[in-house]
């Protein structure tokens, strides 16, 4: 219902907090929550050795321990008060036997936002945080969770008051499609079956988006720019502001496709309620600071809506798309796609050296780093440097989202007969 769950009073009862919900004018902060009853407060992360030690003679483990916290006693032991978790035991094992305890959710964190509090459980550090969804994909127990706004919507669609009537509109995101089994124009039939007023099809922000970086690219690569870097993943744009500072001036300053489209939909009808619907945490922080946006759906929300309405989206009937995207705008969805759609538009397509960033990991981070360092002048700029960078936070692009429903190649196939049922690219 939209609520934070770390401090829920269970004296309220839950229809206490349903009519809390359906009276919010808008959804609150912060927009994840961590269920205590389901983290399992697992041990801090550490290496340990296994009976697969030998103590050998060479004591590799103990020779390149640089705190000198393992001894040998028959085999090796690590001392977890001078332990500094920097894995040169592991690494250095002839024999494999020392392995890491990894704690999921903050091994998947590439930004160190996710660690233990005072009473083993997990928190979220949001001055640090990018969400990218990581914590919520890796957590076997479900414990991270994002905060719905699925009742925000339906309040807005049942809406009977006629003063604070007004027409609900669907933004869908190209990776939606590639999540259901359905042709353009299925989904646009089933979002209305719903209740939404009407259905804009984000890739028409995305044709928006490309034509504004092609153009934007070229204007930088006149005036001499080392590189620039898309700016549609939300995910990649947060880390670059709190965590790579030295690359801010190389991110686009195109908006992202979702804003183009809510632009859009404002424009047809200023008094709109528009609702985004796509696989991804970060687009719903985004829709925070988009004064266009006033909510976002995960495909997780809208496919329980349409569950509880019984809608089978491959069985609607074709409806007319309001307008009809170019292929490569529909293939934003996917790692490369943004790149191609914008070589696509480039006048001269002899300026570009492109290269990019297939998900925001550990060694995804330690890459924009590098690309910071060089753009600042603290690394060389070596020959042949891309100047034209696709990051996308989502290893697979925005169809493998942390709130996707779908397995990632049958996304991909599915993807692939979205794209193609798209305009010619001229």
């Amino acid at each position: 219902m939209g609520f934070s769950v770390e401090n829920i009073d269970e004296d309220v009862p839950l229809a206490g907090y349903a009519k809390k919900a359906l009276e919010r004018e808008k959804p609150t902060w912060p927009m994840l929550t961590v269920l205590r009853d389901a983290c399992n407060s697992c041990v801090r992360t550490h290496y340990m050795v296994t009976n697969a030690c030998q103590g050998c003679y060479a004591r590799p483990c103990m020779m390149n321990c640089p705190k000198k916290a393992i001894h040998i006693v028959h085999h090796a032991h690590i001392d977890a008060t001078k332990c500094i978790n920097c894995g040169l035991c592991m690494n250095n094992c002839p024999y494999h036997a020392i392995i890491k305890i990894p704690v999921p959710c903050e091994e998947s964190c590439p930004v160190n936002a996710i660690s233990k509090d005072e009473n083993g459980y997990e928190k979220i550090d949001y001055d640090k945080c990018i969400f990218c969804g990581n914590c919520m994909r890796e957590c076997p127990f479900a414990a991270m969770m994002d905060k719905s706004q699925l009742v925000d919507v339906i309040a807005r669609i049942m809406e009977t008051d006629p003063e604070k009537k007004k027409k609900v509109v669907a933004l869908y995101a190209p990776a939606i499609a590639s999540q259901f089994k359905a042709v353009p124009g299925q989904i646009e039939a089933a979002l209305k079956l719903l209740g939404f007023d009407r259905v804009w099809e984000v890739s028409v922000g995305a044709d928006i988006c490309a034509e504004n970086e092609a153009r934007e690219f070229e204007e930088r690569m006149a005036r001499g720019d080392k590189m620039m870097t898309t700016s549609c993943c939300s995910a990649y744009v947060r880390a670059v502001q709190i965590h790579v500072p030295d690359l801010k001036d190389c991110v686009s300053k195109t908006r992202s496709p979702m804003h183009y489209t809510a632009e859009i939909a404002k424009k047809a009808d200023p008094d709109c309620i528009t609702v985004f619907i796509g696989p991804c945490l970060a687009k719903r922080r985004e829709g925070f600071d988009d004064e266009l946006v006033d909510y976002v759906l995960s495909v997780e929300e809208i496919n329980a809506f349409l569950a509880a309405k019984e809608i089978d989206v491959s069985k609607m009937t074709v409806e007319k798309e309001n307008a009809i995207p170019t292929a490569s705008g529909r293939n934003f969805a996917k790692t490369g796609g943004v790149l191609e759609a914008v070589k696509l538009r480039l006048k001269d397509k002899s300026i570009l050296r492109e290269t990019k960033i297939n998900g925001l990991n550990k060694t995804g981070m330690k890459t924009l780093s590098m690309y910071g360092n060089i753009n600042a002048g603290k690394l060389p700029q070596p020959e042949n440097c891309p100047n034209l960078i696709e990051v996308m936070s989502c290893e697979g692009g925005c169809i493998a989202g942390p709130c996707v429903i779908t397995d990632y190649k049958k996304a991909e196939v599915q993807l692939a007969q979205y794209v193609k049922s798209g305009a010619a690219d001229k």
